[in-house]
């Protein structure tokens, strides 16, 4: 089946289970995030330029988990406040890491291409194809977020929520140390045209995506300790996989083997994914 049929099925069917299940605050978060991505529609509309989606991606969860925080029953408890913490330490840095990447450098070419493509009607197709799914996305995928707050009186960290922190930790790390060895090679003129196969990259063409997508399975570790939470795994599955197979992996692979010959001898020696010794 192709993959844009199972995401289509995804962001119907899940939505409507959890809004059915949870309409408070699941309903609510979904009312707000879109709100707050309207808002950051009509200021795109003003630059021109609808790559700020793509900064916003790691805030837009931040407020969220921090949403369902205030919005849990009962105080919130330390466990609650580790946890959005975590959310909020990966968000703004990835946030901080694609805007210094982006900004001043013009609209991504993705995006330029379906404003090309979409002519006088691209102001409303950027909503609906750039701002509003990315907004479904997002509300989807934040869900374990939700239950793992549900219930307030879990206040010391259980055995799945210190797996959850070590899968978190590992994936940060994966993620940061990736994006900056990045941009330190790409810093240095001497590589230029070359392909990056230093230190985390040497084990996966992509730490920084791997990382992520660990991140996404920590994160369900505190979901999967409340009663019923297993129904999440949905969350790290759908993030794995629009990183491996959708936005992620597959789009930014195409490119590069098209631009960079030496990529190809690359993808023949290195996993593309999950890290693993290099083969010759």
């Amino acid at each position: 089946m192709n993959y844009r049929y199972i995401l289509l099925i995804v962001l119907i069917v899940v939505p409507a289970i959890f809004l059915f299940m949870y309409p408070l605050p699941f309903g609510e978060a979904f009312l707000m995030i879109l709100s707050v991505l309207a808002g950051l529609w009509l200021l795109s509309l003003a630059i021109k330029d609808a790559s700020i989606i793509d900064i916003f991606w790691g805030p837009g969860f931040v407020i969220l988990a921090w949403f369902y925080f205030w919005h849990s029953p009962g105080p919130g408890s330390q466990r609650s406040v580790l946890l959005c913490s975590m959310v909020t330490i990966w968000g703004l840095r990835l946030a901080w890491h694609i805007g210094r990447r982006n900004l001043g450098k013009g609209e991504d070419f993705r995006y330029k291409g379906w404003r090309e493509a979409g002519g006088k009607n691209y102001w409303w197709i950027s909503f609906l194809r750039v701002f509003l799914l990315q907004g479904i996305l997002m509300w989807i995928i934040s869900s374990p977020l939700m239950m793992a707050m549900s219930d307030s009186m879990v206040f010391s960290l259980t055995t799945l929520d210190k797996v959850g922190i070590a899968l978190w930790v590992i994936g940060f790390g994966f993620e940061a140390v990736g994006d900056r060895q990045l941009k330190q090679f790409k810093a240095n003129p001497e590589n230029a045209g070359k392909v990056m196969d230093q230190g985390l990259w040497r084990f996966t063409r992509h730490p920084n995506y791997f990382g992520d997508a660990l991140l996404w399975w920590g994160y369900f570790m505190f979901a999967l300790d409340q009663t019923g939470g297993w129904i999440f795994i949905f969350s790290p599955v759908l993030m794995t996989f629009l990183l491996m197979q959708v936005s992620g992996v597959a789009l930014l692979e195409k490119t590069l083997s098209e631009s960079k010959p030496a990529y190809r001898a690359y993808i023949g020696r290195t996993s593309a994914f999950f890290p693993w010794f290099p083969g010759k």
